[in-house]
């Protein structure tokens, strides 16, 4: 079993949206999380990124949560949507270093490490990152399957 946990800022909008992807995949084996750097715990996904999800025929339940030693410890590889986000957490959680990469660093995209942030902008903002992370986790996938 292998435990993929993404991270955002407050665990509303891209890691809800990725974590909805990945699970959408229905991959064997692979169990999916998703927290936030700044998140409060129990909040609903943002309306925009539920929409999203709801017009690509994504089911999903989402409650955000904060991110915890507890959440970091039952993760095998922590997938961030910024290089700010893996920064914090490999200061906060030094023992987590080796597994924390960014989405667009583990799916071997060689620029610009950061997924756009659609928090507070239009439909078609989110529309938008929810195609990059749609991108994003497919080469995920070929790089978990090789």
């Amino acid at each position: 079993m292998q435990r993929i946990l993404f991270v955002c800022t407050g665990n509303t909008c891209r890691s809800p949206m990725a974590a909805a992807i990945l699970k959408d995949k229905k991959l064997e084996g692979i169990e999916v999380k998703s927290a936030g750097i700044y998140a409060e715990n129990g909040s609903d996904a943002s309306a925009h990124a539920k929409q999203v999800l709801v017009d690509n025929n994504i089911s999903f339940q989402h409650r955000s949560q904060p991110l915890t030693e507890a959440v970091v410890d039952w993760a095998d590889l922590i997938l961030t949507m910024t290089g700010a986000h893996k920064a914090a957490i490999q200061q906060q959680y030094p023992r987590a270093i080796e597994k924390v990469f960014t989405l667009k660093e583990f799916s071997g995209e060689p620029f610009h490490q950061d997924v756009s942030d659609p928090y507070g902008g239009s439909l078609k903002r989110y529309e938008e990152t929810f195609e990059e992370l749609k991108r994003l986790i497919d080469k995920l996938i070929e790089k978990i399957k090789a």
